[in-house]
């Protein structure tokens, strides 16, 4: 059995550390495609094949709404914030304040985020820059990508130590090289709930509710929240 997941990046890590097991348990091959929920959205619409389907919940509502998701099947997996991060062993900047940032950026010689139009993180992002003023001054310093984990694994491969990246704390954390030196301030804080359901084309929806039961229960509770997810009591 083959079991298809079109996700939004801040899932990976947790899908991928669980692949290995559920696979062996299950006697299945799961098949990941992580990248901007937007991007996620318009393949599913497209036709591609997907069993289990994890994005921001919004999303998923409007997809339960418009009948491409099966109503009862959205499970959430936790809220996501939107960090920023630097080369590991680079200097830490202080980020606390509005001009806390706009130093920090400034100071950088690449800014590292994804998709400004696709994606949740690189949406909120851009709207960030745009209020700090920065939008136009730094624009040739901005390197931008499909989803947050290639932006974050392209800026761990920079050269130079001066670089700054923005995108959500699951990603980051994922991503070896760089560190999370801490959330935007709480003025530009984005929190996102990201939830998982069931498109009423599945192949395999047994299979797909099985791997919701385990991405969403107690024994992941804990890796969730190494992860970068924030959990409700």
């Amino acid at each position: 059995m083959e079991l298809h997941i079109l996700s939004g990046g801040a899932a990976a890590g947790l899908v991928n550390s669980l692949k290995l097991d559920f696979e062996a348990a299950h006697a299945c091959q799961i098949h990941g495609t992580f990248s901007a929920v937007g991007a996620m959205k318009e393949k599913l619409l497209s036709g591609a094949r997907c069993d289990l389907l994890i994005l921001t919940q919004s999303l998923v509502e409007g997809l339960i709404a418009s009948g491409d998701v099966r109503p009862g099947t959205m499970r959430e997996l936790g809220v996501v914030k939107t960090g920023v991060a630097v080369k590991q062993g680079s200097p830490w900047p202080a980020i606390a304040t509005r001009a806390d940032l706009q130093t920090a950026f400034r100071a950088a010689e690449g800014i590292y985020f994804p998709d400004a139009k696709l994606s949740t993180a690189g949406i909120h992002f851009f709207k960030v820059l745009q209020t700090l003023g920065l939008d136009v001054e730094l624009a040739d310093r901005f390197h931008t990508f499909p989803n947050g984990a290639t932006a974050m694994r392209e800026m761990a491969q920079a050269q130079g130590p001066h670089v700054m990246g923005c995108t959500q704390v699951t990603e980051i954390k994922n991503t070896p090289g760089i560190d999370l030196i801490g959330l935007l301030p709480q003025e530009f804080e984005l929190a996102t709930v990201y939830a998982l359901g069931i498109p009423t084309q599945a192949h395999e929806p047994v299979l797909a509710q099985q791997l919701a039961d385990v991405l969403c229960g107690n024994a992941t509770h804990a890796l969730r929240l190494a992860g970068g997810f924030e959990l409700g009591d």
